[in-house]
Order: C-alpha cells, then sequence, then structure tokens
C-alpha cells in the first residue's frame, strides 16, 4: 500500500489535472511488466485506457482503480539552509499495483505546489525517464520510470515549452523529508506512525534489535553511503542533494540536474544553479553523510522515548560514524573492481587515488578510460598502452601502468576472466548529457525515434552493440558544456 498516513496536513487527497491531446512519448515495457500492464506487439500496452491514466486524465483503467490519488507534505533542507515545509509540488501518487506505488510527475497542481504550476516539460521528462532506467541498468538502486505522455499544452519555463508526464514507480516515495517534516511540526505519533511503517514493510531486521528506531536509522543511513559510493564508481552527479531529494530507502530519486562526467574532474559541478558547488562530484559522500545528521536529528524523538535526551543524542552520535567506514568499504570494493582486481591490498586505495588524480589532471574520459582497461594483459608493457597517449604527465602514468601491471600479475584470475569482469562493471555507454539533448531536440520536432534508440542502448550499457559506437563516443567541443538547470 502506499503512503498512508492520511487524516492531517501531511497527505491530501488530489486528483490530476488533464491535458489535452496526449501522446506517446516514451515506454519502459520492463517497468509495464513488474506491475501486469499486458503489452502489445508495438511495445505499447494492450488497453489504450493506460494512456489516459498516465496523463493523469481518468483513474480507471479495466480492473484497476486509482480512485484516491495523494499528494504528501515533506519538509527539508535546500543548499545547507533549512527551507520548511515543502512537499509534492507536481507529483500526485496514484496508487499501487504489485507492491510497486505508481507516482504521475507533472499532473497538475497539489496543496504544496506553492507558486508553481504543478505541470512539468518535455525536456526534463525525458531526462527523468532516460536515467531511470540508465541507472537500472547500471545496477544502481533508482525509481523507476514507466513512461513519458507529451503534450502541446504551452508550458513557461525560460522559455515557452510543451508539457509532459512522467509517470515513475518504487516500492516507496519516502523520503529524509517527511521524517523532517514530523519532527519540525513536533508530530511524535506520526513520525512514530513513519518509521514503524518502515520497519514492517522494509526493514523487519529492525525488529529483533532492543532499540529499532536506532537500528533504523543505522539501516537507512548504510544504504545511502553505498548508494553514493556506486554513483562515484560511474560517475554520476545527481545535482541537488537537497535532504527532501534523499529517499529512505536508499534509491536515487528525484532526477533533476544530474550528469555523468564525461572528462573526469573530481570537483565537476553538474548544476548549473549551484554556484558554490555544495553538490559537486567530490563533495557528495560529503553531502549524503550531512543528510544523514537531518535524518537522525528528525528521529531523536523517536529515541527519547526509551532513553534520556542526552543518551538519545550519544547513540545518534555513534551511529552516524558508520556512514564513513560502509562508504569508505564499498568505494574501495567497486573501484577495486573497476581496476579488477579480486586480492585486498593495503596499497590499492593509493594505486587507485594516483590514478584519479592523473585523469583530474590530464581531463581523461572517465567511463571511456575504464572500460578500456579491461584489454590490458599481465605481460602488456606499459609503453604499448595507446592509453597513456592521452595524459600530459607521461612519466607520471607510465609508472602508474608499471605498478597497476606488476599488481594484476599478482591475481591468479585469467586475462580473459578478468576481462569479462571488468566490462561487466565498466559500462561502455552512459547517459552523456549531449545524448540527451539530441533525443530531447528530436522529440520537441515530435521526432522520439531518438529517444527510443537511446534507451534501447542504455538499457544494456555493458554490451558492445555492434553499429552503435558512437554512442560511447565523447561529446563534441561544442557540446562539452551543456548547461542544466534546476528548471523543469
Amino acid at each position: 500500500m502506499p503512503f498512508t498516513l492520511r487524516g492531517d496536513d501531511a497527505c491530501q487527497p488530489t486528483t490530476p489535472t488533464p491535458i489535452p491531446n496526449p501522446y506517446w512519448v516514451a515506454f519502459s515495457p520492463a517497468v509495464a511488466h513488474l506491475i501486469k500492464i499486458e503489452i502489445g506487439e508495438d511495445g505499447l500496452p494492450k488497453n489504450g485506457d493506460w494512456l489516459e491514466v498516465l496523463a493523469g486524465n481518468q483513474l480507471e483503467v479495466g480492473s484497476v482503480d486509482f480512485s484516491t490519488p495523494i499528494s504528501t507534505a515533506y519538509s527539508g533542507h535546500q543548499f545547507g539552509v533549512w527551507a520548511g515545509q515543502l512537499g509534492d509540488g507536481r507529483a500526485i501518487l496514484l496508487g499501487d499495483i504489485n507492491d510497486l506505488e505508481i507516482q504521475l510527475k507533472g499532473a497538475g497542481k497539489t496543496l504544496y505546489s506553492r507558486m508553481g504550476d504543478g505541470r512539468a516539460v518535455l525536456r526534463s521528462s525525458i531526462r527523468e525517464f532516460l536515467c531511470s532506467e540508465a541507472m537500472h541498468a547500471l545496477g544502481i538502486p533508482t525509481s523507476r520510470a514507466l513512461a513519458v505522455v507529451g503534450s502541446k499544452q504551452a508550458i513557461r519555463r525560460e522559455t515557452l515549452e510543451t508539457a509532459a508526464v512522467c509517470s515513475r514507480t518504487a516500492p516507496s516515495f519516502i523520503r529524509i523529508g517527511h521524517f523532517e517534516h514530523f519532527a519540525s511540526t513536533q508530530n511524535i505519533a506520526r513520525l512514530k506512525e513513519l518509521a514503524d511503517l518502515l520497519i514492517a514493510r522494509f526493514y523487519p531486521e529492525c525488529t529483533i534489535d532492543p532499540d529499532p528506531y536506532l537500528s533504523l536509522f543505522k539501516a537507512i543511513s548504510a544504504r545511502n553511503a553505498k548508494l553514493v559510493a556506486q554513483w562515484q564508481s560511474v560517475g554520476f552527479c545527481h545535482g541537488v542533494l537537497n535532504s527532501d531529494n534523499i529517499s529512505a530507502l536508499g534509491l536515487t530519486i528525484d532526477y533533476g540536474p544530474f550528469g555523468f562526467l564525461d572528462q573526469f574532474e573530481i570537483d565537476h559541478i553538474c548544476n548549473h544553479s549551484d554556484q558554490g558547488g555544495r553538490y559537486a562530484y567530490h563533495r557528495q559522500p560529503q553531502v549524503m553523510h550531512w543528510n544523514m545528521a537531518c535524518l537522525a536529528s528528525a528521529m531523536l524523538p523517536l529515541l527519547e522515548l526509551d532513553h534520556s535526551s542526552e543518551e538519545s543524542q550519544s547513540l545518534l552520535r555513534t551511529a552516524m560514524e558508520d556512514f564513513p567506514l560502509v562508504y569508505a568499504k564499498e568505494w574501495q570494493h567497486l573501484f577495486r573492481s573497476k581496476l579488477g582486481l579480486q586480492l585486498e591490498r593495503e596499497d590499492d586505495i593509493q594505486l587507485i587515488e594516483r590514478l584519479l588524480q592523473a585523469m583530474h589532471d590530464s581531463k581523461i574520459d572517465y567511463t571511456n578510460f575504464f572500460r578500456s582497461l579491461s584489454r590490458i594483459k599481465k605481460d602488456t608493457l606499459p609503453s604499448d598502452i595507446l592509453q597513456r597517449n592521452d595524459f600530459i604527465d607521461r612519466q607520471n602514468i607510465d609508472h602508474w601502468f608499471t605498478n597497476y601491471i606488476n599488481r594484476l600479475q599478482s591475481e591468479i584470475i585469467s586475462d580473459d576472466s578478468r576481462r569479462d569482469l571488468m566490462n561487466r562493471i565498466n559500462p561502455k555507454y552512459i547517459l552523456r548529457n549531449h545524448l540527451a539533448q539530441s533525443a530531447i531536440e528530436k522529440a520537441q520536432q515530435d521526432d522520439f525515434s531518438e529517444v527510443t534508440t537511446l534507451f534501447k542502448i542504455l538499457s544494456n550499457p555493458f554490451d558492445e552493440q555492434e553499429g552503435f559506437e558512437a554512442y560511447s563516443h565523447p561529446p563534441p567541443l561544442m557540446m562539452q558544456k551543456i548547461a542544466v538547470s534546476c528548471s523543469s
């Protein structure tokens, strides 16, 4: 069942606002399968009423009745500053099917829209659809995207654009901001209901702990620590890591001004609106840890039900210390795997960090370089490695390759087996901004073929996909600095 804390300002009935003349822009048969939608030979739902439902134009399809759609309130910190009450300003939760909640983003105003129009535009909806499914294919926990439905309805942003509705699914869209909302309003009864709901549905292991709420905090923190390590490993920048955008299940949610690294710049900022670089690539782990401190503060009243205030604060402070340890362990595991290393050695961290620094200094393409490492064999000479020519400091990178090959020689696994393993963790294809922009520009001219092509490629990011190699190339010079902002 979806988030069900009805009866106060936290959860309000919300009817979607219809859009005129909806049409399919993108559709994910894989997600449709999860919620038991029958698909026709054209790859779209057999029941045409799904188009109207996912546009927000009707609430019934076949035997499925979404008669009680809702939107929820949450609060949070934005760019490190308390923003007070926020909420689902343009997201409406239809209900759930097969234990997956279905949410429409851009389906009209809600009680929490504030000054917004409740709509989303085609541009941002396509980006969210493609990235949600790309992240899933990369093996990273994420909300999923079912479809994008478009309309010619005009929407004003910086310029006039057209409307779209992105339907997305997740086991739950509960976020840190829901905890912060109840804590800030001192509604401890609702705060407890929220925590109990999460424990019952998603964290049953917490029930056997004598301190279930402390155990819940640790579990949420650990999931998000591992999540951000996975982001770092594929070069993903979220862009808006406000506390209200952090999932209580450790999922990647709220795709806005995100971006994948092209050239490796450790301080890369993907969000044009983030002028201070708070959410830069290298700061994501630190900011996620900060968001867990926001969660700890919000959950403090729950621990105080069984402990003194001083003891509760001490328990949470100690629990906060787990985050960097969990993150570091996951990060080290992932980057060892990216280098094809199965044995653990203490000097591996130095090997990884020296490589990343060299890549940063020379602005090396992140995805393509790691993908190419699988071709190196234990008997390869550094002077024969073509990638060395891309580095500014040739002597430094030759020294690194010498150390790397020596390290490979200490591994038992064969070159062929290592190559196969590395090519399962180092993708060939990512959602580069220039590819998304090309698909968007065609879609704005009613040509959705590039969205479909890109979706299919990104659904299999580790495969070679002969004939589509151009989609793995770095962006041309004129498209290297595409600006992406919070506008959507």
